[in-house]
């Protein structure tokens, strides 16, 4: 009964962490235009466009693992590519080409996606502990 409801979690939180991570491809996409057309920004904002819309195509991809620990490290790299993503955005706020109220607000959706990611993680090492 607990690895079926912790299965059913999983689902779940895969299907919110699907929406959101497009949601947030979508942010940086626009954000990356706006740095380049209006903010003449070119270098850090392709290191934010590359790490930023990675997070959601791995998490595609973590879609059609071939295994749990596939699955698990597709999820662990779109993490490191979150975190990244957060690196950038503090950059970019530190050097003033983010103004605190753009920055605050798609940070937090970064922060949200790194909870999410670690939580789906824990949750599927736990159940592979299980399953063992």
């Amino acid at each position: 009964m607990l690895i079926v409801n912790c299965q059913l979690l999983i689902e779940v939180k895969e299907n919110v962490i699907k929406i959101k991570s497009f949601a947030f491809s979508i942010r940086i996409v626009r954000l990356y235009q706006y740095l380049c057309d209006n903010r003449k920004e070119f270098v850090m904002s392709k290191q934010l466009l590359r790490c930023g819309t990675s997070v959601g195509a791995l998490i595609r991809e973590a879609e059609q693992a071939e295994s749990r620990s596939d699955f698990i490290h597709k999820l662990g790299v779109a993490q490191k590519e979150i975190n990244e993503t957060i690196y950038w955005l503090e950059l970019l706020r530190a050097t003033d080409y983010l103004a605190e109220i753009e920055f605050k607000s798609i940070n937090q959706n970064a922060i949200e996606i790194i909870k999410i990611l670690t939580s789906i993680i824990k949750s599927t090492k736990s159940i592979s502990k299980i399953d063992n």
